[in-house]
C-alpha cells in the first residue's frame, strides 16, 4: 500500500472515527516535544519575540509611535519567517534524520495525519507568538492594537499556517539535519528585507513587485493596509504550492550516501 506521498506504507491505515483522535495525538505530539527542546524555544520563540518588541520600542524612542508601528508590522515577516517556517523546517529534518518520522510511519497513523500535527502545532505557536508581541509592543511602545482584531486574527492564523506547510515542504532540500537552520537563514533575511523589517533598504525597482509576491509579505501588506482579498489569494496560491511540494518530494528518510 503507498501512503499519501507517494511511498511504501507498511500500516494500516485509520479510520474516520479515530482521524480526529490521531490528529490531535499528533498535535500534542508536536508541542510537547517543542517545549522540551530549549535550543529550540530559544531560537524560534525568544530571540524572535527580542526583535519583535524591541525593535518597536528603540524605535518609539527615537522617533515616534508611527516609526515604531511600522517597524513591529514588518516585524511580523520575522516572526513567521523564524517561528513558523524554521521552526518547522528544523524540527522536520531532524525527526527525518533521526529516523523518527520513519518510526511514526509503521504506526497507525497516516502520512498526512503525522505532517498536519507538526504543521498545526508549529501555526498554534506562532500565531500564540504574535498575539502575545502584539499586545506586549501596544504595553511598551504605544504600538496600537489591530484596528479590525477579526481580520488581524485571520490572516496571522492563516499567514502562520502557510508559512509552516511551506516550511515542512522546504526540508527536501535541506540535505542533513544541522544544516536545517543555515539553509532558512536566507529565507529569513529575506522576508525581513522585503516587509521592511529591517529599515529603508535601496532595492532595484523590480524588485518590490516581486518581493510583494511572497506569503510573508502578503501579511504584514494585509496588517498594514487592511485588504485581505489579494493577500489570501497569494497565501492560497503558496499553499497549493506547497502542497503540491510535498507530495513530489518530501522525504520520510535520510538520503542514502
Amino acid at each position: 500500500m503507498t501512503g499519501p506521498m507517494g511511498s511504501p506504507r507498511t500500516s494500516p491505515r485509520t479510520s474516520p472515527r479515530t482521524s480526529p483522535r490521531n490528529m490531535a495525538a499528533t498535535f500534542r505530539l508536536a508541542t510537547r516535544l517543542f517545549w522540551r527542546d530549549k535550543s529550540m524555544v530559544f531560537a524560534s520563540v525568544v530571540t524572535p519575540v527580542g526583535l519583535a518588541v524591541g525593535m518597536p520600542a528603540l524605535m518609539r524612542n527615537v522617533t515616534d509611535v508611527a516609526a515604531a508601528t511600522h517597524i513591529f508590522q514588518g516585524a511580523l515577516a520575522l516572526l513567521l519567517a523564524i517561528t513558523a517556517f524554521m521552526n518547522v523546517t528544523v524540527v522536520l529534518a531532524g525527526r527525518r534524520d533521526q529516523l523518527v518520522l520513519k518510526r511514526l510511519r509503521a504506526s497507525r497513523l497516516t502520512d498526512a495525519q503525522i505532517l498536519t500535527g507538526q504543521i498545526a502545532g508549529t501555526a498554534t505557536q506562532t500565531v500564540i507568538v504574535i498575539v502575545s508581541c502584539t499586545l506586549a509592543v501596544h504595553l511598551v511602545a504605544d504600538v496600537p492594537l489591530p484596528a479590525d482584531p477579526v481580520a488581524f486574527a485571520a490572516v496571522v492564523i492563516a499567514g502562520s499556517a502557510v508559512l509552516s506547510l511551506l516550511g515542512a515542504a522546504y526540508t527536501a532540500a535541506v540535505p542533513r539535519a544541522e544544516l536545517a537552520a543555515a539553509f532558512t537563514t536566507p529565507v529569513f533575511l529575506v522576508a525581513g528585507v522585503s516587509a521592511g523589517a529591517m529599515g529603508p533598504i535601496p532595492l532595484p525597482s523590480w524588485l518590490p513587485p516581486v518581493l510583494g509576491l511572497l506569503p510573508t509579505t502578503a501579511v504584514v501588506d494585509a496588517v498594514r493596509t487592511g485588504e485581505l482579498v489579494v493577500p489570501l489569494l497569494i497565501l492560497a496560491g503558496w499553499t497549493l504550492a506547497g502542497l503540491a511540494a510535498i507530495r513530489l518530494w518530501f522525504r520520510w528518510e535520510p538520503r542514502r550516501s
